[in-house]
This record gives structure tokens, sequence and C-alpha cells, in this order.
């Protein structure tokens, strides 16, 4: 939406207020980064955001991207703004000044992505790609690999992708048929066609490089066989510079229900020559540190668009007017703005709850990521890994999810001009919806919770974070508001936990009592969670206030925003623990006949 503005004061609010960052950054050796610096670096972003990337959102979902012949066409002022993007040094933020980067924190550089994608959803999906593929490098590369691909791609000069999916196989990869044959001079001819590439094919850069997913010739079935190759569209020297045209095409795009800016590509790997990344029917373990990074900004888009979606409804709300107040706020006026009526309300603290709640959320997890990659105290880094495998797919899916919810509202405060494109939250509403389906959908990553995280570590996982829970809990000073917002958490958590064996029970018994429980469970894990954000922004606020801060606004909105979560969202969860206990006999016990309608 045009009117979009970086939300700087909240994300101010989160990192400094909340979660400490400045003592968090000064314990991993990033003193340097000084408050004011993260201040400036978030005004320089918001700027790019608000004044570029937000006026050609809605045109750009207008024009989309033209393909012919194998290349694609990015709409109007979007190769304008990506060369604003790199001119202003924004890829290369957190990866290492030998490559040339700046050395900067995760979470420095993941925090403003916020801003691009809540802006235009379309135009961040292409940098955010590349910052994937970047760090799968980084990880996973040769010094050569590096020394060749990291330097243009760190500086923006070239993207990258990922190319996971072929059209018989989505999220099953173990029945991928893309095939590596080596060649003579160490390298691999990759042969094969992938679907549904973001950023697959533009005209940004002269060089786009593929994270490919395929077997060589003696791999053995499923998953154990996947091998990860670098396949470049153009090849490239030994002295990292653009080479002949690879045999790499992009043979059409998509024709999207949203984000029609961003190109979704089908690609052909004809004899294409590709570079083996890590151990040979390893790639599904390198991979995952590319869909990581993809989970976690994906679960950023959710909140992203939550926050635009409140930003829109607000402003709509507050100049709207509709029907008269019941408590008659002004006796003169044949109608009030519709933001005094309750059930607008409901709608608005539902965004800001889900906007708010999930860049705590997010930011938190954010936090672990530097934790796990800058801190020197392996017992600290184990601990911020295991806290990010358990929270991942919680803030993938259920940030998400409620982004679903979020988008529905800016559409339903609109009214029928919510469902007119010319105001922009029709549009919203349709980017939002592949946030929930890329990178895992909800069912796999509740899965991936339940069933990997959860089950999988014998309960440890979420022993620790529940951990995390309860000695706050233990240890925070709070009022009587406060009070009854932890004994209701600490009550939550406990059912947490009640739930986690009930499962595990049953699953041990009928396997099929995982998959029918899975995406209850994820979605009670979220509400539970985001509970615990809402109590510590709660007790944040009042600290505040008692202290004598002048932004009573502000910091009342935080603490009404946490009595609303608890009273009216909170509640949610119960109802997902009671799906979870029906079982599967509700959903397996029905043939496949019945679902016939003729």
């Amino acid at each position: 939406m045009e009117n979009y503005k970086s939300p700087q004061r909240d994300a101010q609010f989160v990192a400094y207020e909340l979660l400490g960052f400045q003592k968090h950054y000064e314990s991993l050796g990033y003193g340097d980064v000084s408050e004011d610096l993260v201040k400036a670096i978030h005004t320089e972003a918001a700027k790019f955001a608000d004044n570029v990337l937000a006026p050609i959102n809605q045109s750009g979902d207008q024009q989309g991207c033209r393909w012919d012949q194998g290349t694609v066409t990015t709409p109007d002022g979007f190769k304008e703004a990506y060369q604003q993007y790199i001119e202003g040094g924004w890829p290369g933020m957190s990866h290492p000044e030998e490559w040339g980067g700046q050395g900067l924190p995760y979470s420095l550089s993941t925090a403003i992505a916020e801003y691009f994608s809540g802006a235009n959803h379309s135009w961040a999906m292409y940098p955010g790609l590349s910052q994937g593929c970047i760090s799968t490098i980084l990880a996973h590369g040769t010094d050569e690999q590096k020394a060749r691909f990291l330097p243009k791609l760190v500086s923006g000069e070239w993207a990258g992708t990922m190319c996971l999916t072929e059209a018989h196989c989505g999220s099953d990869l173990g029945l991928l048929r893309c095939k590596a044959d080596p060649n003579e001079d160490g390298s691999y001819s990759i042969s094969g066609t992938k679907i549904f590439i973001s950023a697959g094919e533009h005209d940004f850069t002269d060089n786009i490089v593929h994270i490919v997913l395929a077997r060589l010739p003696d791999a053995p079935e499923g998953t154990k066989g996947i091998s990860l190759f670098i396949v470049p569209k153009m090849n490239v020297s030994e002295d990292g510079e653009v080479a002949d045209r690879n045999q790499v095409q992009c043979g059409s795009i998509e024709h999207k229900m949203g984000i029609n800016g961003s190109a979704t590509c089908v690609i052909n790997f004809d004899g294409a020559k590709g570079y083996l990344i890590g151990q040979a029917n390893r790639g599904l373990n390198c991979m995952f540190t590319f869909m990581n990074v993809a989970r976690i900004g994906t679960g950023l888009e959710g909140m992203a668009s939550s926050e635009a979606a409140l930003q829109g409804a607000l402003a709509y709300a507050k100049d709207r007017v509709q029907f008269r107040s019941a408590t008659q706020r002004d006796g003169t006026a044949p109608a009030d703005p519709i933001i005094v009526h309750p059930d607008v309300r409901r709608m608005l603290l539902t965004q800001k709850a889900f906007a708010e709640g999930g860049r705590a959320l997010a930011y938190y997890c954010m936090q672990q990521v530097d934790i796990s990659q800058a801190n020197k105290d392996s017992s600290d880094v184990q601990l911020a890994e295991a806290r990010l495998a358990l929270l991942t797919p919680i803030l993938k899916a259920f940030l998400t999810e409620t982004a679903q919810e979020s988008t529905y509202y800016g559409v339903q405060v609109y009214g029928g001009h919510g469902f007119v494109k010319e105001w922009g939250m029709e549009q919203l509403a349709r980017d939002t919806r592949i946030c929930s389906l890329y990178e895992g959908t909800t069912g796999i990553q509740s899965l991936d919770l339940l069933g990997r995280k959860v089950l999988g570590s014998k309960g440890e996982l979420l022993k620790i974070f529940l951990q995390d829970v309860g000695a706050y809990c233990q240890s925070m000073d709070a009022d009587e508001t406060e009070s009854k917002l932890r004994n209701t958490l600490v009550d939550y958590v406990q059912r947490w936990q009640d739930l986690t064996q009930y499962v595990g029970q049953h699953a041990a018994t009928n396997p099929d009592e995982l998959g029918s429980a899975a995406v209850d469970y994820l979605m009670f894990s979220g509400y539970v969670s985001m509970a615990y954000f809402w109590l510590q922004m709660a007790q944040t606020a009042r600290k505040q206030l008692k202290d004598g801060s002048t932004e009573v606004d502000f910091y009342k909105g935080k603490i009404e925003t946490a009595r609303f979560f608890f009273s009216r969202l909170l509640p949610r969860a119960a109802a997902h623990a009671e799906a979870v206990k029906a079982g599967s006999d509700t959903l397996m016990s029905i043939g496949e006949g019945m679902f016939k309608v003729d």
C-alpha cells in the first residue's frame, strides 16, 4: 500500500526496551553497533521502503512480470529500485567483510527486511532469495566456490535462488528426478526442470546463481540420495567474472493469485554446468541452511503483512464515518468514525496483537541466530540453536496463518471498498496468501514441530523453552494485572506439557495421531508462545510509565493489547487443544467414497 510507513518506533521498543539488544550486541563482540547506529540504519531503510518501494507496489501488481522467449521483464521501477538497493549497501550488511560485506549482526539486516516486505512484498522477494543462496555457500561451499561466487552475490551485482520443486513432487523431495552427471573437469552436468522458482529469471542482474537439488547416477532412492549444486545462469570464470551462457533457461512464468511483481519461474536445466556443494548425497542437509533462513524470512513476511493491514485499516477506521456510537461519542454528528464501534475495535486489536506480538517473537528468534553465529561459548550456542529449532516452525507457520486473518480483517474494515483494487487491501490479502504455502506449508511446519522437534527430541527442545518461560514468570515483578496474565500463562504452559504427553502416548500406538494433531498443536504452541512475549511487553511498558515516560498512549497501548490478547485470542488455544484430543478417528474413519457429492 502506498500509505505504508515502516514501524520504526515499535522496532526500537522490541529490540532495545524488550530484548536488550545493546547488551546483546556488546556480548557478541559487536561493540561498535550502537543504538544510534541501528536507528540511523533503520531510518535509511525506512526511507527506501516508504518512498521507493511502497509507491511501486500497486503498479507492480497491475503490470506483473512479462516473459518473452526466456527473458523476464519486471514491472516499471523494480529494476531501478534494485539499483538503489545496491547503492545503499543493503545486500551485504550481515555478511563477512572478507567477501565484501559489512559484518553486521544477522538481526540488524533481517529486521529491516520487514520494512521492505511490508512496503512491497513482490519486490522484496528478489533480494530475499539471494540471502539464502549466500548463506548456503558460506556454510558449505569450498574456498574456491566462495571466491568465485560470493563477492558479486554479497555486493548484489548477482542474485541467487533455490531450486527444489519439480512438477511431480512438491514438498516430497525424495521423489525428485533432476539429474547430475559427472564431467571430466570435476563439474557436473545438470538436467531437469524445476518449477515455482521465485526470482528464477529477471532483469535486475546479469547473472543468477541457482542452488539446485539433483541426483547423482549412483544415488540411493529417496531423500538420502539428493545432492546440492551451484548452477549459475551464466558460466563464471575462475576469477569470478561472467563468461558464456550456461544451459539454463526460463521456460515460462506462473500467472498467480498474488505477488504478481515477483517472477515465479519454470527453470529448465539442459546439461547445465554445476558444482557440487557439500558432500554427495547430503544435499538436503545443506539445503536446510537455505530453508531455515527462508522460513524465518517467510515468517517476517507474514508479520509485515499483519502490520501493513493494521496500518491501512486503522487509517480508514479513523476517517470513515458510519453510524452513531452506542455511547454517543459526538452527540452533534450524524455519524461517527467507525473506530468507535466495538466490532471494528475487535478487528483492529487482533491485527495489532498479531503484528506486534509477531515482531517480538521474530526479533527473539533473530537474537538467537546472532548468538548461534557469533557467540564463543559452545553451551550458549547450543541453547540458542535449541530455541531456534523449536521456534522456527512456529514463527513460520503461526505468523503466516495469523497474517491471513489480519489481511482478511483489512478488507473487512474497509467494507465494500476493501474489495475494490484501488484501495490496496485486496492486493495485500492476495499477496499474503502465498506465505503459508511456500517454504513448507503449515501442515509440514506442524509435522516438523511436533514430530521432529518435540517428540523427536523426547521433549528436550520444548523443555528448554518452557524453562525460559517459567523462569521469567517466577522472577517478574508484576502488578495486579500482570499477575493475572502471568497466572494464565503458567496454566497454559502446563497444558502445553500435558498436551504433548497426550499426543506422544497416542501416537506411539497409532501414527495417524501425529498427523491429525499437528496443525492444532502448532497453533496452540503459537498462541502460548506469543502470550509469553505479550506478558513481557506489558511489564516493560508498565515500567516505562512508572519511570515517567511521556509516551503514555504508546505504552498504555501495549498494556491494553496484552489484556486483549490474553482475554480474546489466547483462549483459542484451548479450542485447538480440544481438537488435538479429538484424535485421528474423526478424520480417518471417513471412507473416500463418503467425500462424493454426486
